[in-house]
C-alpha cells in the first residue's frame, strides 16, 4: 500500500472549514482505493502573524520540503494584516522556494451549476506562470511619504522561465484537444511580451500537432465571455493568468468551484494545492462556505501523486452532488451538509 505525507495549512477564515472538508473526503477515498494518507497540520496564518510577527517560522520552507504535497486552505485577513504582508509571507515564498512554476486552474461547469453565460459546454485549462513575471517582487520605493515619492515595480521575464511554462502548456494541450492559446499584450509591452511571443513561435515548431493562437489579454478576456467553448489550454504570465483565472471562476459558477494546483513539474519539491476563493472574512463564522473548490483541489493533488482512480472518484462524487442541486447556490447549503453529500456519493 502506497503512503503519502500531506502538509495541511488551513490558514484563515473559510480556509479552515473547507480544508477540513477536503481532508474528510481524502480520508474516505484513501480507504476505498487502498492507499494511505497522513497529515501534519500547521497553524500558519494571519493569526500566527499577529502572535509571532511572521506568517510562518524561519524554518517553514525546510519543514515543508519533506512532504509529498501541501494542501492549503486560504490566507488573508486584511482587517488585521495587509494582504501584501500575508501573500509575500507565506504563499509566494512557498511557490518560489519549491519552483512551483506552473499554476493550473480548470474551468468548466459541474452538472446542475448555472453560470452567467449562455455557453455551457466549455472546458478550459488555464496555465499561469507562477514564480516570476509581474509578481517577481523586484522594485522599491524612494522618498517614501513625501511629495517626491517614487514607486518602481519591475517585471522579470527570463528565457528559462518563459520557455518552461510555455512548454508545459504545449504538453497539456497535446494531452487534451490540441489547442493552445498564448496570452500577451505585445502591442503595448514591446519588450517582455514580444519576448514571450517570440518564444511561443519558436516552441510551436516543436509541437506541429498543437494549434497555437496568440491573443492579447483584452481580446482573451472578451473571448472567455463570448466564446469560451472555443478555448482549450490557455497559457499566460503571472499577472495576466491571475486575472483570467478569476474570470474563469466567474463563468464556471463562482469562486466556490475554483480549484488550483501549484505544480513543481520535475517533482524535486512538493507541489501545493488550494482553492482560490480567499479567506472570505465576511462569511467565515457562518458555516456556509462551499468546500467544493477545496475538494476539487484535493482531487488534483491525488492526480499529481499518481492516484488517478481516487482523483476520478472525487470528481464523480462532486458531479453527482451538484447534479442533485447540492452546493450549486451560494449560501443555500451549509459546509457540513455539502461535505456529507459528497461523502455519501463516495459510498461512505
Amino acid at each position: 500500500m502506497k503512503s503519502y505525507t500531506i502538509a495541511l495549512i488551513p490558514g484563515d477564515g473559510i480556509g479552515v472549514p473547507v480544508t477540513d472538508a477536503a481532508w474528510q473526503v481524502l480520508e474516505q477515498v484513501a480507504k476505498t482505493h487502498r492507499f494511505a494518507l497522513s497529515a501534519t497540520r500547521f497553524p500558519w496564518s494571519c493569526d500566527f502573524y499577529r502572535k509571532t510577527g511572521a506568517m510562518m517560522p524561519p524554518d517553514g520552507i525546510e519543514t515543508l520540503r519533506g512532504f509529498d504535497a501541501i494542501l492549503l486552505g486560504a490566507v488573508g485577513w486584511p482587517a488585521e494584516v495587509p494582504d501584501s504582508v500575508s501573500l509575500h509571507g507565506l504563499l509566494l515564498p512557498i511557490r518560489k522556494a519549491f519552483v512551483q512554476y506552473a499554476n493550473i486552474r480548470p474551468h468548466r461547469l459541474l452538472p446542475g451549476v448555472e453560470g452567467p453565460l449562455k455557453a455551457e459546454r466549455f472546458d478550459i485549462l488555464c496555465i499561469r506562470e507562477n514564480t516570476e513575471g509581474e509578481y517577481a517582487g523586484a522594485g522599491g520605493r524612494v522618498h517614501q511619504g513625501t511629495a517626491d515619492e517614487v514607486a518602481v515595480e519591475t517585471s522579470i521575464f527570463t528565457r528559462a522561465g518563459v520557455e518552461r511554462i510555455l512548454r508545459f502548456g504545449f504538453e497539456q494541450a497535446r494531452a487534451r484537444r490540441g489547442r493552445l492559446a498564448s496570452v500577451t499584450k505585445s502591442n503595448a509591452q514591446k519588450y517582455s511580451m514580444v519576448f514571450w511571443d517570440e518564444i511561443t513561435a519558436k516552441l510551436a515548431a516543436q509541437y506541429p500537432d498543437v494549434t497555437v493562437t496568440s491573443y492579447h489579454i483584452d481580446a482573451m478576456a472578451a473571448r472567455m465571455v463570448m466564446a469560451p467553448e472555443s478555448l482549450d489550454v490557455v497559457v499566460a504570465s503571472n499577472l495576466f493568468g491571475d486575472i483570467l483565472t478569476d474570470l474563469g471562476a466567474a463563468i464556471q459558477g463562482g469562486l466556490g468551484f475554483a480549484a488550483s494546483a501549484n505544480i513543481n513539474p520535475d517533482r524535486s519539491a512538493p507541489s501545493m494545492f488550494e482553492p482560490v476563493h480567499g479567506s472570505a472574512p465576511d462569511i467565515a463564522h457562518l458555516g456556509i462556505a462551499n468546500p467544493m473548490a477545496a475538494i476539487w483541489s484535493a482531487a488534483m493533488m491525488l492526480e499529481h501523486l499518481g492516484e488517478s482512480e481516487g482523483a476520478k472518484a472525487i470528481m464523480v462524487a462532486l458531479e453527482q452532488t451538484t447534479a442533485r442541486g447540492i452546493g450549486t447556490i451560494p449560501g443555500k447549503h451549509r459546509t457540513d451538509d455539502i461535505t456529507a453529500a459528497v461523502l455519501v456519493a463516495l459510498g461512505a
